[in-house]
């Protein structure tokens, strides 16, 4: 079964693998096909009495958050449950959040403590071993898009990335939020978090293979990263501009531009997304139906109401006034915590083992 198809009902925000509600004699086997169904086909060796196993899954554009709590347990991927699935595309990034683990993988093997990240590829024989109760943070992403050659991967599995380091040091916590709140996320945000998170993932392997300098495409994707989120803080600036931006970083305009071409977009075309977005998010909400479509546009950085209208109409084929309109005009959900809908249980178990 292939990881990413988790959820039974496309409309629920994810799934959960719970033991809580699994008689004591059926617990072992349903923890074991659980952990089968979310990681690929594992040979499990767990305990006879297995006390409590929690496994939460989230799909955040093409990757697969997935958390797990559980007890004492080992798993091993062989060279023949590899042959018999076709899941072997996929490299699980996995942050131990407590307890500790053992990974062995292509001759490597290594200890792992609670803040570190490592990974493994599910394409070749690996075995998980956690002696102790434990929580993991996990991306299961499809290889091709991680862009590393085999060789690369090869380099990097059963090797904890170093924590210490300043990408390190700033990916572990943010990993482990995004795998928290990926439930939350419009389907176009998560797409975007989900190609920063794979931006950053990309350049911590480089920084651990030793190819980031100032002038490979990594660290040019740092810097887009880091434009980006200027950019974000600064879009309520009518005087926001390539040349302001530029001159922030220290880098030319010509180069701000050239970074830029890797989004296939240019800098004011980005600013202006970025600020239509924003406006189209303040006009669906009712608690600021009051306030004046001209009012939201100048919020937002836009210095002339009319040309707000014009591109925004051009951006999504109806004008700020009528897309707020239909907006409030739709009925409220159903009271649940905002943007959490809740989540599938499921049962593994045949209905005549119940």
């Amino acid at each position: 079964m292939s990881p990413y198809v988790s959820s039974p009902d496309p409309g629920l925000s994810g799934t959960v693998y719970s033991t809580d509600a699994v008689s004591a004699h059926r617990r072992r086997a349903y923890w074991r096909e659980a952990l089968s169904r979310t990681f690929g086909a594992v040979d499990m060796a767990v305990s006879d009495e297995v006390g409590r196993g929690t496994i939460r899954t989230s799909l955040l554009g093409p990757v697969q958050a997935v958390t797990v709590e559980g007890d004492p347990m080992r798993g091993l991927r062989t060279r023949r449950l590899i042959a018999g699935s076709d899941n072997d595309d996929y490299v699980v990034v996995k942050l131990l959040s407590r307890g500790v683990a053992r990974v062995e993988q292509d001759t490597r093997e290594a200890q792992v403590r609670p803040g570190q990240l490592f990974v493994y590829d599910m394409a070749r024989p690996v075995r998980l071993t956690f002696p102790e109760p434990f929580r993991t943070k996990s991306l299961v992403l499809p290889r091709q898009v991680l862009g590393l050659s085999e060789s690369e991967l090869r380099r990097l599995t059963a090797s904890p990335l170093d924590s210490e380091t300043v990408l390190g040091g700033l990916l572990s916590p943010f990993l482990s939020r995004l795998v928290d709140t990926a439930d939350t996320y419009p389907h176009r945000t998560a797409d975007s978090v989900a190609r920063n998170v794979v931006d950053l993932l990309r350049t911590l392997a480089d920084e651990r293979l030793g190819g980031a300098d100032a002038d490979t495409p990594s660290a040019a994707r740092v810097s887009l990263l880091r434009i980006r989120a200027y950019i974000d803080r600064r879009l309520a600036d009518p005087d926001l501009t390539p040349q302001t931006i530029a001159r922030a970083h220290h880098v030319s305009v010509r180069y701000l531009h050239k970074l830029f071409q890797l989004e296939d977009m240019t800098v004011s075309r980005w600013i202006q997304q970025r600020r239509l977005e924003r406006c189209r998010r303040d006009l669906a909400r009712r608690e600021a139906a009051h306030v004046t479509v001209a009012a939201v546009a100048h919020r937002w950085g836009f210095a002339s109401a009319s040309h707000f209208s014009r591109v925004f109409r051009a951006a999504y084929g109806v004008s700020p006034a009528e897309w707020r309109d239909s907006a409030l005009r739709e009925p409220r959900p159903a009271p649940s915590p905002p943007g959490r809908p809740a989540a599938a249980t499921v049962s593994l178990t045949p209905p005549h083992m119940r």
